[in-house]
């Protein structure tokens, strides 16, 4: 899952993005609305996670500006504004949930997950190919009811090969999904995930590699 942190206090932004990327998700940070347009022109975001009161564009501009594009992401405002008047108003500009600040961090997680699931796009909930199951919310995944031991890294990878199959994911796709912004191009971070993955996994290969192409999962 990729996710936008759209918040002008730099620590607590660094802190939310680094709290999520251990969760798994593909985090990438905005600290003034003008950047965070900027990277929603250039990159695919499921969820955002939109501070109300930014420098450049207002989170409500900025809100707004979201709800108008077709395909467009989730919107989970995060504000110290947290009154009923404000919560109203925000849900009203199109805002797809409110969390007032302070929060716990495990909430933000789940209601990420939830918005993740609301998208009109998104498959059911549990994926399932070729006998392997994967529940991004638990965060559990199984090959033929075997527990699989997953590195947050090699659990992101596995849920985006499971809902490209059958199709192929190429590197840089995966990378893109995976990995956030600052990930090298050049890297071979996606090979060596790929081949833990294909380790833990086991027999008989599910993960297939073709050259040119990619890899995806089938029989």
């Amino acid at each position: 899952m990729r996710v936008l942190v759209v918040e002008d206090a730099q620590a607590l932004a660094e802190v939310v993005a680094e709290g999520l990327r251990d969760q798994g998700m593909a985090v990438d940070i905005a600290f003034d609305g003008l950047a965070a347009a900027e990277k929603l022109d250039l990159g695919r975001y499921e969820v955002v996670v939109l501070d109300r009161d930014l420098p450049g564009v207002h989170g409500d501009t900025l809100c707004q500006m979201i709800t108008d594009r077709g395909d467009r992401p989730m919107v989970l405002m995060l504000t110290a504004a947290g009154s009923p008047g404000d919560r109203v108003a925000g849900l009203t500009l199109g805002a797809d949930d409110y969390l007032a600040k302070p929060f716990h961090f495990p909430e933000l997680v789940l209601r990420i997950h939830a918005l993740a699931r609301r998208r009109p796009s998104v498959r059911p909930r549990t994926l399932r190919v070729a006998g392997l199951e994967l529940d991004p919310a638990r965060r559990t995944a199984t090959r033929e009811g075997r527990r699989l031991d997953l590195s947050a890294k090699e659990f992101a990878l596995l849920e985006a090969l499971l809902r490209a199959a059958p199709a192929y994911l190429s590197a840089e796709s995966l990378l893109e999904q995976v990995w956030d912004e600052f990930a090298d191009p050049f890297t071979n971070t996606v090979t060596v995930t790929i081949g833990r993955l294909r380790r833990k996994l086991g027999d008989p290969p599910v993960l297939v590699t073709l050259p040119g192409a990619g890899y995806r999962i089938g029989a």
